[in-house]
């Protein structure tokens, strides 16, 4: 007669399978409403400016569209930079109504050195940027020029991920962009030797208008 032995994998099992087939309550039924963060008690632009800048991103104040467009020609000046690519519809009215020189097709877009776009959100919590495709600048214009300039809206700002995902269901209540990610500072990576490089998979320096639109 074989006896066969009860191991202590099938053990396991047994007992998840059981606790599979037994309904309970929700033992953490607040856990959506619980907080994960400390208040903040700064504004939502300081603590946002905070957390960029904390991660190697650059914070730019505008307190008008002027404003924006003599930072850029300082920054620019600044990096030697020409080759100036954006293909949003906001955005291009705004430099096109200053004169601002930039490209909007993407004709040897392989030699692009600053790419210019809007965004979906700012996150405070953690100086993010939130973007999405649905915007003309897509994919590309945020991730290959080794320079991302993102021209952003105070009324853009939200303190965290969800409230930004709230906004997006707003804006789009019919289907969501199927490409919806966020940045957080300079593009990075330790992998090689344990050493921080810039610029690895994506831009070395990323750059944030905050344009104030509440008036």
């Amino acid at each position: 007669m074989n006896i066969r032995n009860t191991t202590a994998k099938e053990k396991m099992l047994k007992k998840i399978r059981q606790a599979l087939l037994q309904k309970r309550d929700n033992p953490h039924p607040d856990f959506e409403d619980s907080a994960l963060y400390k208040d903040e008690e700064e504004s939502l632009d300081v603590t946002f400016a905070r957390e960029l800048t904390d991660i190697g991103g650059k914070f730019v104040y505008c307190d008008g569209e002027i404003s924006v467009i003599e930072n850029l020609i300082g920054l620019v000046e600044e990096l030697g930079m020409t080759k100036i690519y954006a293909w949003e519809p906001s955005v291009n009215v705004l430099l096109k109504h200053y004169g601002f020189p930039y490209l909007a097709t993407d004709r040897n877009f392989e030699q692009a050195e600053i790419g210019i776009t809007a965004c979906e959100a700012l996150i405070a919590r953690n100086g993010s940027v939130m973007i999405s495709n649905a915007n003309e600048g897509g994919r590309r214009l945020s991730i290959y020029p080794p320079v991302h300039i993102v021209l952003a809206k105070a009324s853009q700002l939200v303190m965290d991920i969800r409230h930004a995902i709230a906004q997006l269901k707003d804006r789009y209540p019919t289907y969501l962009p199927s490409m919806v990610t966020t940045i957080t500072g300079p593009s990075r990576t330790a992998d090689i030797e344990k050493k921080l490089v810039l610029g690895a998979h994506g831009p070395k320096e990323l750059y944030v208008f905050l344009i104030e639109d509440r008036f």
